[in-house]
């Protein structure tokens, strides 16, 4: 942040330009959705399912920014990179695999290409993240937080992904002021490359816009109707905009809790008059 940031329209242009790139990954996967997939702990089924679901998550979360704190701290930055490096890679290969077989399901006949392509992504997306510039890096960052974000709303179920945001929401303010992702923050989030994000006067972290992407990305594939969705983005981007306002005030502040809020209560309420 600089002394001299305002808060402007134009700083949401990453956080659209990943909903937007989510949508069309979220047509692709009502087109041709996945197989099963357990990700979560616990299956659906009974009351408890999504909580434990939700603080699972957040536990997860929580467990992984402490220990890149504790590495900032200690300054091991070899290890930080490796670690960044094989979460990337691993994520951009799954993505490019989802997203490729969807397209190829079109081309049966051609889907043998699905393997090597994705392999080509992924190499290409590390060059990107790693080696180019800080244009195509944030450019590759904004574009795998829309495609993860949807391949969370697909494989995690609606409910679970609902406790899940809402957790993490209110988890996010603690993080920031009281626990590592503030004090990572304070240091300087370019020292996680790829794992954050900037755009003029203002970074954020990937996991803003995986969450963001995977709240529009459940109402969709839930509700399947676009007037939720519209809503939901609209709440998601007005929440941004408090949110800029806010950092505005006090130069750091949390991500998730105004666009999670008002994009489920505006996807949620707009869903009841479909």
């Amino acid at each position: 942040m600089t002394e001299k940031f305002s808060a402007q329209l134009v700083y949401l242009v990453p956080v659209l330009a990943s909903l937007l790139f989510g949508l069309g990954c979220t047509y692709l996967l009502i087109a041709q959705p996945l197989p099963p997939m357990e990700v979560t702990p616990f299956q659906e089924g009974t009351p408890s399912a999504p909580l434990g679901n939700a603080a699972y998550f957040v536990i997860l979360i929580a467990l992984s920014a402490t220990v890149f704190y504790i590495l900032l701290k200690k300054k091991t930055r070899k290890i930080i990179f490796a670690l960044i490096a094989m979460a990337l890679t691993t994520a951009s290969l799954l993505l490019s695999i989802v997203y490729l077989s969807a397209i190829f399901a079109y081309a049966p006949s051609w889907d043998f290409l699905v393997i090597p392509l994705s392999i080509l992504l992924t190499v290409i997306f590390d060059i990107t993240i790693f080696k180019l510039g800080s244009k195509a890096r944030n450019l590759a960052v904004v574009l795998l937080g829309g495609g993860l974000g949807v391949f969370f709303s697909a494989v995690i179920p609606f409910s679970s992904a609902i406790l899940i945001l809402v957790f993490l929401a209110v988890y996010d303010v603690f993080a920031v002021y009281y626990g590592p992702v503030g004090k990572i923050a304070h240091s300087g989030l370019d020292q996680l490359q790829g794992l954050s994000y900037s755009f003029k006067d203002v970074q954020m972290g990937l996991g803003d816009l995986v969450f963001y992407s995977m709240l529009t990305g459940s109402i969709l594939l839930n509700y399947n109707s676009l007037l939720p969705y519209v809503v939901s983005l609209i709440g998601i981007l007005v929440g941004s905009f408090l949110t800029l306002i806010m950092l505005e005030k006090k130069g750091i502040f949390p991500g998730l809790p105004f666009p999670v809020i008002l994009g489920l209560a505006g996807g949620i309420l707009a869903s009841l008059a479909v």
